[in-house]
């Protein structure tokens, strides 16, 4: 069976979930996919991405939530941030799973600076990338950002994380609970997805 993640960098959200998504993968073929957040907003008529500029109190959630999830969680500096960069950088390194999961780890395992390519230079350079910069700032790598987003939307992904397992999009707080459920029971009747 096959699924997609779509996430976002900028999102702690996607970043609890990666967690999670390491288990999936173990009963699931999943292909990251790196999305604009902001550009899902925009095509739903949304006026902000409360996703990408988060409240003090769902900021002390999601602390709370990584916390009972044994999950490290420093928040990136500064915050928020733009996640273009981090996006174009794995997408560049192949948009798999060891650069998904290294850029992850530097922003919000480390609290580490992802605005700029320079930001993320120590991550290309692991990733195997001789010119980070450069890699980032390739029309390629936003050309397919663009693409995936727009993709994305066209499916109906609105919010990220988003799991999409067949035609079934799994997002939300009772993601991971509903995924779950389905992986358990896929033909079982549902009042979600």
């Amino acid at each position: 069976m096959q699924a997609s993640w779509y996430f976002d960098f900028a999102s702690p959200f996607s970043y609890l979930q990666l967690a999670k998504m390491r288990e999936w993968r173990a009963r699931l073929l999943v292909t990251p996919v790196p999305i604009a957040a902001r550009a899902l907003s925009n095509t739903i008529g949304e006026n902000e991405t409360v996703a990408l500029s988060i409240s003090g109190s769902v900021s002390g959630f999601v602390r709370l939530r990584a916390k009972t999830l044994g999950i490290p969680l420093r928040f990136p500096s500064p915050y928020p941030f733009n996640s273009l960069a981090a996006l174009r950088l794995c997408i560049a390194a192949g948009a798999n799973w060891p650069a998904t999961e290294a850029i992850f780890a530097h922003l919000w395992r480390d609290g580490l600076a992802g605005n700029l390519a320079a930001d993320l230079q120590p991550v290309g350079h692991a990733l195997g990338l001789a010119d980070t910069e450069a890699a980032i700032g390739a029309i390629e790598t936003a050309t397919q950002l663009r693409a995936n987003t727009e993709a994305a939307v066209t499916i109906g992904v609105s919010a990220v994380p988003t799991v999409r397992v067949g035609s079934k999009l799994f997002y939300g707080s009772q993601a991971a609970e509903q995924l779950d459920d389905w992986l358990a029971h896929p033909e079982a009747p549902r009042l979600f997805a």
